[in-house]
């Protein structure tokens, strides 16, 4: 299936290969932390991407940066869901460090694409 739209933007990519990655991890946390924990980390993770795909859709430059920094926040939201799943012991610090550089690539990229909408 060809991609479309910010579908081929390599930070839409690259947010939603981390949202996919927290999903699929948040499915070996504690039962009773489904409509905790892993629905709080999925809805942040998946805020990530849906901003830029709802970002894409806008009438102005303004308004998609508005949705830029919505998305920012949300993986600043999952960077501290995650601290917490590791001290809990939901992840191990292996698969903590594996989520933290992808978020820290993906804040990195989002940061140059919010400058170069800017310009």
């Amino acid at each position: 299936m060809e991609k479309k739209g910010c579908k081929k933007l390599k930070v839409w990519d690259k947010a939603h290969g981390l949202a996919m990655e927290i999903y699929a991890t948040s499915k070996t946390f504690p039962k009773e932390e489904l409509y905790g924990l892993t629905s709080q980390i999925r809805r942040a993770a998946f805020s990530v991407p849906l901003n830029i795909v709802e970002g894409q859709a806008s009438r102005s430059k303004k308004e998609f940066l508005n949705f830029l920094n919505i998305e920012n926040r949300s993986l600043v939201e999952t960077e501290y869901l995650l601290e917490i799943a590791c001290e809990l012991k939901f992840i191990d610090q292996k698969a903590y460090e594996k989520y933290e550089t992808m978020r820290e690539e993906l804040g990195m990229m989002l940061n140059a694409f919010m400058k170069s909408i800017r310009l």
